[in-house]
Formats: structure tokens, C-alpha cells, sequence
């Protein structure tokens, strides 16, 4: 059996405050994109994990995690080989660990036909992160909170985007370390972008591009380009995304960018769902 982990682009970020447990409150809204990892669910002998990264496949990736707090909440013998195949990059702010995660608990739910409930596996999700939750349901959400407060959203049809990562990414602990204390980068527009129906905005943006002024650039040439709509950080980073205008060739910016600014760009087109 396999189950789809799809990412995630944040169209719009508010870091409202810092709290006492050192996490922050926010409010964001976030959509679903046709960018996903798979994982593989097999019967075996005992569990097992693999991952094409080998780098990835220890005991603490959030499948093994997940796997973990889905069998201990079913009391089922986790007689199963999980393998995930990686498409979305780490430290992109794209969501792809806790897609991974929320993957695992739906699909070894649907696997074992277990009969959890969404609410229940709400509940484990948020043991694990707090995007885990937001994956669940494949669909667009505003979440609050930590992230873990999830109500769906009504956005209007899929938007065509453009993704763009440099080699590096972004530790999301550090960017929202730094959110209170940091300036803004001469130049670089912060402030909410209107297109269509939608507004997006990016808090985390202040403190990711004081360091990483690549990501600064890359933004900033992104809106000086005429097939481009809104551009915008994804999360905490190191991902830009761009919405296409209607009927643009987004390979064409793709290609641009790599030729005018890094030839290693990773670069994806997709939309979101």
C-alpha cells in the first residue's frame, strides 16, 4: 500500500508572541501542494524502516516516531516495513518530516484497519510536531497556536507555483529564536502582497533574511519578474515560493533563475490542492 506525504507552502505567517515554554503563538495559513514524499507499507515479520536517504533512516525520523505512537495507542503487534521515498527537501519549510509523520498515521490506519478516529489521531499527531496535525487532512487550513489548532479554510482554486531552494536550509528553532531580534534588510519588501483573493505575508522573513540575504535576493528578483504574481518565503525557510499568473511558463523563471542568480537552484513547479 502506499500513502502520499504532500508539502506545504505557508501563503500568509503571524508570529503573535513568544510563550513561556519557549515555542511561539502564531497564526498561519497553510495549503496542501502536489509536492510529496511516499511511503511504502508492507506486512512483515517485525517492523522495520526503510528510506532512500540513508541519512534519514534512523530511529528518530518522524515515520519511526509516528509508527511508534500509532502501535502503543492500538496495542498491535507492528509487524510492518515502512519505506518512505523522499521528493521534498530538509530545512525547506515545507513540512515534508511532519507530512512524512502524518502519513504514517493515516496509512497505518487505513493498513491495519484500525478504526481510529480523526480526533484520536489528532491527538497523536500532535505529539509529534506541531504541524503534524495540519497533514492529517490534506486540505488548506488556517492553524493556531503552536501550529496544532487546525480549522479548514476555504481557498479559491489551486494556484500555480514556482518553488525555489538554495543548497543551504533553514533550522526552524533558530529563525523563530531570532524573530524579536532582528532588523530588516535594506530594500527587500516585507509587507503583505495582495493577489487575488489572498494576502501573504511572512513574519519569519525579518530574521532569515538578515542572515541568508540570498533568500533576500531571491525574493526580490522573483517580483521584479512579469509571469510573477506574489512571492514569498515558505514557513521558516529556505524555500521561496512564486505564484504563476494565469497561462505563465514557470520553467521559464526556473531556468532564468538559475542563469542570472545560482546555477544549483533546486527548483519545482507545482500547485497546491
Amino acid at each position: 500500500m502506499e500513502e502520499l506525504a504532500h508539502a506545504k507552502v505557508n501563503l500568509f505567517l503571524r508570529v503573535l508572541r513568544r510563550c513561556e515554554d519557549g515555542f511561539h503563538e502564531i497564526e498561519t495559513v497553510m495549503a496542501p501542494i502536489t509536492l510529496c514524499d511516499s511511503l511504502e507499507i508492507q506486512p512483515a515479520q517485525q517492523f522495520e524502516f526503510h528510506c532512500d536517504e540513508p541519512n534519514l533512516a534512523g530511529d528518530e525520523n518522524l515515520v519511526v516516531r509516528a509508527a511508534r505512537v500509532f502501535f502503543s495507542e492500538t496495542n498491535r503487534d507492528p509487524n510492518v516495513s515502512l519505506t518512505l521515498h523522499k521528493n521534498v527537501p530538509h530545512n525547506a519549510g515545507l513540512g515534508g518530516g511532519s507530512s512524512d509523520a502524518a502519513a504514517t498515521l493515516r496509512g497505518l490506519n487505513r493498513f491495519f484497519n484500525a478504526g481510529v478516529s480523526s480526533e484520536k489521531l489528532s491527538a497523536l499527531a500532535a505529539q509529534l510536531g506541531s504541524d503534524v496535525a495540519f497533514f492529517l487532512s490534506e486540505t488548506a487550513a488556517t492553524c493556531r497556536g503552536r501550529g496544532e489548532v487546525v480549522t479548514p479554510a476555504a481557498l479559491p482554486a489551486s494556484l500555480p507555483l514556482l518553488l525555489l531552494k538554495p543548497e543551504f536550509g533553514v533550522q526552524s528553532s533558530w529563525a523563530y529564536s531570532r524573530w524579536q531580534a532582528t532588523r530588516e534588510v535594506s530594500g527587500v519588501i516585507y509587507q503583505a502582497q495582495k493577489f487575488g483573493d489572498i494576502t501573504f505575508v511572512n513574519d519569519l522573513e525579518r530574521p532569515v533574511f538578515e542572515k541568508f540575504v540570498f533568500l533576500a535576493q531571491l525574493k526580490s528578483w522573483l517580483l521584479q519578474q512579469p509571469e510573477i504574481g506574489a512571492a514569498l518565503m515558505s514557513g521558516s525557510g529556505s524555500t521561496i515560493f512564486a505564484v504563476m499568473r494565469p497561462k505563465m511558463d514557470a520553467d521559464l523563471v526556473a531556468n532564468r533563475a538559475k542563469s542570472e542568480l545560482d546555477p544549483e537552484l533546486w527548483t519545482y513547479v507545482c500547485e497546491t490542492l
